[in-house]
């Protein structure tokens, strides 16, 4: 079976405006120290310049997982079993996904994703990966709770989070996202997903910062978008990205820091900068057993296995959805 056309669950003003996207942009240049939250980052453009960043020598976290996943395809097999429906937060990477879709003999697979086009890229480049596997894209925010589609109502669901977005939000947002999948998927479903672990400075600022500087433009594309989509004038050129390692909340910080003294506009709202500042676009929290455990269990999903790859640089955590209790 080919690909489904799929659902569009992202809201729009009658200008075609993402009304969220609007929000969280005006919201966050208006606070004392500017911040975008990291989702924003992944337009089309922005998530194809993340698919290069996953092919940097500095970038270790994507080898390091699909090690884990083809070195434990046997264990995921037995841990997970077949008849599922694959519940992807994010589009499909092109590499890890189908190692997953291979070890367990899914009953369905949907995508969900916030950048339309390229979420029916992947999902269409998948299903001519696995012909026989029904692929049902869903265009929506995963940061809240998805209505799936009825099509797989009576499966059992693994939710599928790899790579380190987990780590993108501080501890409350993290949680609440891991809640609103619980919801989405149900109780006694499984989540497998991805935590990347507590390592060298030196290492983990080069995964975000690498010397090509395609990162750097994964940064700058946001502000392109807020220039196209939302008649912004904001001068690039004014802006340097910069990564961060803050150890004190174990995590890299993205910044795109002001060289000069700037004033800019957006959704005809003005905004200024002194040289200096600087608009925080992502976190990349990293973790250990400990805490990556206390946030799964704050979100009401079991761990059940960790595998880590060769090198201790990564993690993949399968999780169960247990049934909520009121008491410990």
């Amino acid at each position: 079976m080919t690909t489904q056309k799929g659902l569009k669950l992202v809201e729009r003003d009658e200008e075609g405006v993402n009304t969220a996207f609007r929000s969280d942009v005006l919201d966050g240049l208006s606070q004392p120290q500017k911040a975008i939250p990291a989702r924003w980052l992944y337009d089309d453009a922005g998530s194809q310049l993340f698919e290069d960043i996953t092919q940097l020598p500095e970038y270790y976290p994507t080898r390091a997982e699909t090690e884990i996943l083809r070195g434990r395809a046997k264990e995921f097999s037995a841990m997970i079993g077949p008849g599922r429906a694959v519940v992807e937060f994010g589009s499909g990477s092109s590499v890890k996904t189908p190692l997953l879709l291979s070890a367990i003999e899914p009953t369905a697979y949907v995508p969900l994703d916030i950048s339309g086009d390229f979420l029916r890229a992947a999902a269409s480049d998948l299903a001519a990966k696995f012909p026989g596997l029904p692929v049902y894209p869903v265009e929506a925010d995963f940061m809240r709770k998805v209505e799936l589609p009825g099509e797989i109502d009576d499966l059992p669901n693994l939710g599928f989070f790899p790579g380190s977005t987990i780590g993108n939000m501080v501890a409350r947002t993290a949680v609440d996202l891991l809640r609103n999948m619980r919801e989405t998927l149900g109780t006694g479903a499984q989540l497998l997903i991805g935590m990347d672990l507590i390592k060298d400075e030196n290492v983990l600022v080069a995964a975000y910062d690498d010397a090509a500087g395609v990162t750097a433009e994964f940064n700058y594309n946001l502000v392109r978008r807020i220039n196209r989509e939302l008649d912004g004038d904001i001068p690039l050129d004014a802006l340097t990205h910069e990564a961060r390692w803050k150890d004190d909340f174990a995590r890299i910080e993205m910044h795109l820091v002001a060289g000069r003294d700037i004033e800019f506009s957006v959704y005809d709202r003005s905004f200024r900068m002194k040289s200096g500042e600087t608009i925080h676009t992502e976190n990349s929290h990293k973790f250990n057993r400990r805490t990556s455990n206390m946030l799964l269990l704050a979100a009401g999903w079991e761990p059940q296995a960790r595998w880590l790859d060769s090198e201790n640089r990564f993690s993949l955590i399968l999780a169960v959805a247990r049934p909520e209790r009121s008491a410990p």
